[in-house]
């Protein structure tokens, strides 16, 4: 136990200006003399800590120590990585076969010693404008349409000036990967020498790290774009704390309080607000904000190519019969003329895009469950016009038309008359159509009195004249000479 200042100071001066003996110290100051013995020559101050006492602690034997060291070696000689003697497990051996009576922590420092385990540093870093910029995915939950949903945020960090870029997906795909980068390069304005990321099957094919075989379209995005990939080792995060970091922040600064959205493009243009909105940050140390550095990093950055890399998934298909074509275990409607006809489907992250001669006739939010089928009643209209007595039992018309609507088409004198109110339905929008017919007050309700209420609602603009007409001056001199003619008559 330490003692006081004043104390200490006695003792030194006892023993150095009057030559006291120890034990004369210690009768004059009523203190022990093994506190003497200790302060007495300067040797020892009180101001600083001694350490433990030296004393070995009794349970930890030679013994147990060869145990220890025997159980770490057969998990060097079998070398299965998920199979090796924890320091838990250790411990209870000794217990079991050896009647160990000391702690768990005890074994579990002895252990940690024999490893030779090192403290959790790391080495600071730091990077060029446009040198890199570190990619990663992480899983964050919203709700879409009311129902709580899981997606995927895709997130990218340019290294120097620590400009961000997010993106919401459904899932952790091929084509959202691509996608997710050629965006981020739009963001940043540029591409840099090096894209960071971990071993993901979306990018790596086999192998890890320095020995990673990429994939075929990220070596093709790569090359097409001109950086280079670098892959993290395995379990080692830290090779890529700047976006791992910027996973946890988008969380929680982007997505709290949970958003609830009616789609995910509504999602990702509020994701986007945040990211601009960084740029005003300035990062502790650094002398500018966000955004002045990453203007810098831009022009480093290599330019963006002409041609924008195509990140979908592209497939050629056969319209059905019933105007839908396949794709990834659904179906999707296109316009009936198209019906029998090969289209090109191209499948995005979040999206479906179906071309037609490269014109786009059809686009819908991507369904990544199975079995199902998307529908739009525009494609089918004019079909239905043509055989109305199907209006009734059509899939398009029951899978896209609120029920509310559906029960006031019965009510109509007949299929042609609903086949008219889907036309209004179509033409007007979900939310004008229905306000007209409340307004209503009449029991028996027609079409044309919907139409005439809708009519009145939009009026017709006027006509734009044109007021700049030019007009020649009038020469009056003409008229003088016909009345001296008239005069001469």
């Amino acid at each position: 136990m330490a003692i006081q200042l004043e104390t200490y100071e006695k003792i030194r001066y006892l023993y150095e200006q009057e030559g006291l003996s120890q034990r004369n110290i210690a009768k004059q100051l009523s203190i022990s003399r093994n506190t003497v013995k200790k302060y007495f020559d300067g040797s020892s101050v009180p101001w600083v800590r001694q350490g433990v006492s030296g004393r070995c602690r009794t349970v930890i034997s030679d013994e147990v120590k060869e145990f220890v060291q025997s159980c770490l070696e057969e998990d060097g000689k079998e070398n299965i990585k998920k199979q090796k003697h924890t320091a838990k497990r250790i411990y209870d051996r000794l217990v079991e076969e050896k009647s160990f009576c000391g702690g768990e922590s005890t074994i579990r420092e002895l252990v940690a010693s024999l490893r030779g385990k090192f403290p959790k540093a790391f080495v600071p870093l730091s990077f060029e404008p446009g040198e890199a910029i570190q990619v990663d995915w992480g899983e964050a939950t919203i709700y879409l349409n009311g129902k709580k949903t899981k997606i995927n945020l895709w997130c990218m960090r340019e290294c120097c000036s620590d400009d961000i870029f997010c993106k919401a997906f459904y899932r952790q795909n091929e084509e959202s990967f691509l996608e997710g980068q050629v965006n981020g390069f739009e963001h940043f304005g540029g591409v840099p020498q090096r894209v960071i990321f971990d071993n993901a099957r979306v990018a790596v094919k086999d192998g890890f790290g320095v020995h990673a075989k990429v994939q075929d379209r990220y070596a093709a995005l790569a090359a097409h774009y001109a950086f280079k990939t670098e892959f993290c080792n395995v379990a080692q995060g830290h090779e890529k704390g700047l976006v791992e970091g910027l996973v946890g922040w988008a969380r929680r600064n982007m997505l709290v309080p949970i958003p609830r959205v009616t789609n995910i493009d509504e999602l990702n243009e509020e994701i986007l607000r945040h990211c601009l909105k960084y740029r005003e940050h300035q990062v502790p140390g650094r002398e500018q904000p966000v955004g002045v550095l990453a203007k810098i990093a831009a022009v480093k950055m290599m330019n963006l190519p002409k041609y924008k890399f195509d990140t979908s998934r592209s497939i050629l298909a056969r319209v059905s019969d019933f105007s839908t074509v396949r794709f990834d275990y659904n179906q999707y409607s296109v316009p009936v003329q198209y019906a029998g006809k090969e289209i090109t489907v191209k499948g995005y992250g979040n999206e479906i895009v179906m071309l037609y001669q490269n014109i786009q006739i059809a686009q819908y939010h991507r369904c990544y469950e199975r079995g199902q089928t998307e529908y739009q009643l525009e494609h089918y209209m004019d079909l239905i016009e043509r055989r109305p007595r199907s209006v009734f039992n059509a899939k398009p018309v029951k899978s896209t038309v609120p029920l509310e609507l559906l029960e006031i088409g019965k009510q109509l004198s007949g299929p042609k008359e609903m086949v008219k109110l889907l036309r209004l339905y179509s033409d007007h929008g979900e939310e004008k159509l229905m306000t007209a017919i409340h307004s209503l007050s009449c029991k028996e309700i027609t079409v044309m009195q919907i139409e005439s209420i809708l009519a009145i609602e939009k009026p017709m603009l006027p006509k734009k004249l044109d007021y700049d007409v030019k007009v020649e001056k009038p020469e009056l001199c003409k008229y003088d000479g016909l009345l001296s003619v008239r005069a001469a008559v």
